[in-house]
């Protein structure tokens, strides 16, 4: 009797198990959906046109799924990236550049923007580090009113849209070129031709993150020399006032000495100094 009742709830506990692993199951399909994302099939830089071996399909939680997304490849085929994109990371309708936009590197400058190219050497390439992606501070050197020399920053925040012939923003090793390809304003563009024409041009590297702007007057001959002279002025020297102390000597007192005088029964002492 004990056995057989052992032998049904040990059934009923089973039982109960597999109820229990059903729903779970249930439940966790029912609560995560997926839905076609279209990704690259492959890393694909700026300017590429897109074609169907570029891309495929893959299930991606539709809770999470990104906007501006597609989910059929056709959808992206003959658009242009205008920015890079890694391999499995999803096509986007903001990395692409607008419709019957053709590939090159006019296809990823931004809407009211130029590209200008300028001449450089290693040193105002900033020894190559400035790769595409990258924004940097232009600055020229020229004479002033006066004609005395000036050092300027007069464009800040410009992108770097190219590096010789080369868009390709996936490089983190410095590159020698002789030509820098950045993206500007009309208004900036007229800039930095003419300051180009009237002194030499300097590219300074800033972080990706920084979005301030600095005013500055400019650096001139006077303020380097006097800032040297400031650096080798000696400091002036410091007069330590240090007090020392001496010990009192003590005073000693005159040392004397006494004579008794004895006149008959009187007796009387007489006192006087060595």
């Amino acid at each position: 009797m004990k056995n057989t009742r052992a032998v049904v709830m040990l059934l009923i506990a089973v039982l109960l198990g597999l109820v229990a692993v059903g729903l779970a199951v249930q439940w966790l399909g029912g609560g995560v959906t997926g839905q076609k994302v279209v990704v690259a099939e492959r890393d694909i830089q700026p300017g590429t046109p897109l074609g169907q071996e570029m891309a495929s399909v893959i299930e991606w939680p539709a809770a999470t799924t990104p906007a501006g997304s597609f989910s059929n490849p056709s959808e992206v085929n003959g658009r242009v990236l205008k920015s890079q994109v890694a391999r499995g990371e999803p096509i986007l309708e903001s990395k692409l550049a607008p419709i019957g936009a053709r590939g090159g590197l006019s296809s990823i400058i931004s809407e009211g923007k130029r590209a200008i190219t300028v001449r450089v050497n290693e040193i105002i390439g900033v020894a190559g580090f400035a790769l595409p992606g990258n924004y940097v501070d232009i600055m020229v050197n020229a004479n002033d009113e006066q004609q005395k020399p000036v050092s300027k920053i007069v464009l800040e925040k410009i992108l770097v849209l190219a590096v010789a012939q080369e868009a390709s923003r996936d490089e983190t090793k410095p590159k020698v070129v002789n030509a820098v390809t950045m993206e500007v304003t009309p208004e900036q563009a007229e800039l930095l031709d003419l300051a180009r024409s009237i002194g030499n041009l300097s590219l300074v590297l800033r972080n990706q993150s920084d979005v301030k702007t600095i005013a500055t007057d400019g650096a001139r001959r006077q303020d380097l020399l006097a800032l040297k002279e400031s650096l080798e002025k000696p400091a002036p020297a410091s007069v330590a006032v240090r007090r020392v102390r001496t010990k009192a000597r003590p005073v000693r007192k005159a040392e004397t000495e006494k004579i008794e005088v004895i006149k008959g029964l009187d007796r009387s002492e007489v006192e006087f100094k060595k």
